[in-house]
């Protein structure tokens, strides 16, 4: 299953159009998931239960808009609407046990004012037990071409995992970007020939035997010299999806997301996938 949540913002709608199409292309039922304070789950008396009746029937109206937007989506979709008492972030993390991708706007009601990327986008990306999409810029059509970011650490196998396979669901092309450039004081380091070949190397033993699981996915394979933010950026500008992994070769220790996936969380042009960190090492 998909689940999505949702807090009656824009965001929330677009993550959830979002949802409902992935859900229709992997026939799987999508859970949209609304988070409210456990207190008011459970306050049915006292002085407090009318306020809890109040917001719970918010919670309903949430959760009845959010499955409205699928149902006009995507008509023959399941789906289904499920409250999660608790912090959004650690009830989402929770519900992510048993998702196979879970899926939230950029930001939502509780944003403030100039910033890119909501706390629950933020903090569900770090530490979902699943693969997490951020719906940041949802395309108005389709546009047939999946991004993945490739740094040849072991993580580039789940993450090429996943584009190859979302790629040939949406019958798309996939680019596979390798971004490569060696930092100095002052900027980096101008690339040379014997560097670009040890690079195109990384990429394609990365993409070794990928390929060859995926034959009716046309691929395009880049080795470009420039910081991995922007030149992703640049790539995924008219893409349907960017694939990212959690952490890469420069991450430190205890850091829970790379400073690439980190950054394209606020920067990314299209939906961004934050593949799971499952003891490798990503972006």
């Amino acid at each position: 299953m998909i689940i999505v949540g949702v807090d009656g913002s824009q965001a929330g709608m677009e993550a959830v159009s979002w949802a409902v199409r992935e859900a229709a292309l992997r026939h799987v039922p999508l859970i949209v998931a609304h988070a409210m304070p456990r207190w008011i789950c459970e306050t049915k008396n006292g002085r407090l239960a009318e306020v809890a009746t109040w917001m719970r029937e918010g919670c309903e109206t949430v959760l009845a808009g959010g499955k409205s937007r699928a149902v006009h989506e995507q008509p023959t979709a399941e789906v289904k609407t499920l409250v999660l008492p608790g912090d959004p972030r650690l009830a989402l993390i929770e519900a992510s046990q048993d998702a196979e991708l879970l899926v939230v706007g950029s930001h939502g009601l509780g944003g403030v004012r100039g910033m890119l990327v909501g706390s629950v986008a933020y903090g569900v990306a770090g530490h979902a037990a699943c693969d997490v999409v951020v719906v940041r810029a949802l395309p108005s059509l389709p546009h047939g071409e999946v991004v993945a970011g490739v740094d040849g650490s072991t993580r580039s196998r789940a993450v090429l995992d996943f584009a190859f396979a979302e790629a040939e669901l949406r019958k798309a092309r996939l680019r596979a970007v390798h971004a490569w450039a060696w930092p100095r004081l002052g900027g980096f380091a101008p690339a040379d020939p014997e560097s670009e070949q040890k690079e195109l190397l990384v990429l394609k033993e990365a993409l070794a035997g990928h390929q060859g699981q995926h034959p009716d996915v046309e691929m395009i394979a880049e080795n470009v010299h420039g910081h991995p933010v922007e030149v992703l950026r640049q790539a995924a500008t008219g893409a349907d999806l960017l694939v990212v992994g959690s952490r890469g070769h420069g991450t430190l220790t205890g850091m829970v997301l790379g400073s690439v996936s980190h950054a394209l969380l606020h920067h990314s042009p299209c939906p961004l996938v934050v593949v799971r960190d499952s003891g490798g090492g990503q972006w």
